[in-house]
């Protein structure tokens, strides 16, 4: 049975992968009313933007029973894990969650700001669901990563990471849904000739602000890197997982450039959200040693 349940969990990361990259393309090709202002059925003449609409629907729905599956059965076989309980609740009910801000979105009309949402509600589903699969393959035991004790301090900067990674997809999101990906037509700033002008619309100030918050993330990754470096080389996890999130955000980070440079290409576009998936579902792991830390510390 564990031998199952850890070919699930892999289809279940690999799904809402693919529920996180739809609803992306969904935004992307402006496909939310594909359907019409139908839920869960469909409505409306056939074309691509009802194919991406219904395709992104029926994803999601399998996605929600392989993860009710999973949630179920880790539950039962890996439950006493002390994670496993809180996270297969999180991951399904966010799941849950995400498809009635996306229901809706589509029977009732709702802001850019609210729909904005969507993406990050996603993400935590995904990060639960991506955690859960870590634990299953019992990836603590194979790098020694029940011992590790990190520094208060440390832990700190990690949650804080964590939150502020939400702020960086919810604007993130934003510029997609008010079509500000364009909006400033240079990088890194918004207007290189100009660089420091403010006579901005609307737009540009979201897209100049996504490209602020997340300019910070980049720095406190880094900061970040160079002190597990310094402090944690030789535990592997440590060392080893945070280069894969420093690398997942420089990746992040140029995309986020060759966006413009390519002039909103959409498959340039959907890899950026793919970074940033993996990038916060690696952070996540590192809250998870957090606070096992934390309880090795109180014991």
């Amino acid at each position: 049975m564990i031998k199952l349940l850890k070919r699930l969990s892999i289809v279940a990361t690999i799904s809402m992968i693919l529920v996180l990259i739809g609803g992306a393309l969904v935004t992307k090709t402006g496909s939310g009313m594909g359907c019409g202002a139908s839920w869960p059925l469909c409505e409306g003449t056939i074309n691509a933007q009802l194919i991406i609409e219904l395709s992104h629907r029926a994803v999601s729905g399998i996605t929600g029973l392989v993860v009710l599956l999973l949630s179920v059965l880790a539950f039962k076989y890996v439950g006493h894990i002390r994670e496993v309980k809180l996270l297969s609740f999180i991951s399904l009910f966010f799941l849950v969650f995400q498809a009635l801000i996306g229901a809706a979105a589509v029977l009732w009309s709702q802001s850019d700001f609210v729909l904005a949402l969507h993406f990050g509600i996603s993400l935590i589903s995904f990060a639960a669901i991506f955690l859960l699969t870590l634990l299953i393959h019992e990836i603590d035991h194979k790098f020694d990563a029940e011992s590790l004790t990190i520094d208060k301090g440390l832990r700190k900067h990690i949650y804080g990471l964590a939150i502020y990674i939400l702020v960086v997809v919810y604007t993130g999101a934003l510029v997609r849904h008010v079509d500000s990906s364009l909006a400033c037509g240079s990088w890194p700033f918004c207007d290189n000739q100009n660089p420091f002008s403010f006579t901005m619309h609307f737009g540009q100030w979201v897209q100049m602000g996504h490209r602020i918050i997340a300019g910070i993330a980049f720095l406190w990754t880094i900061y970040l890197f160079f002190r597990i470096q310094n402090h944690y080389r030789h535990r592997r996890v440590m060392y080893y997982g945070w280069t894969v999130a420093l690398a997942l955000i420089i990746v992040q980070v140029l995309l986020g450039a060759f966006i413009i440079f390519t002039y909103a290409n959409i498959v340039i576009a959907l890899l950026h959200s793919l970074a940033i998936t993996l990038y916060f579902g690696i952070v996540c792991y590192f809250v998870l040693l957090c606070s096992r830390s934390t309880l090795q510390k109180q014991k």
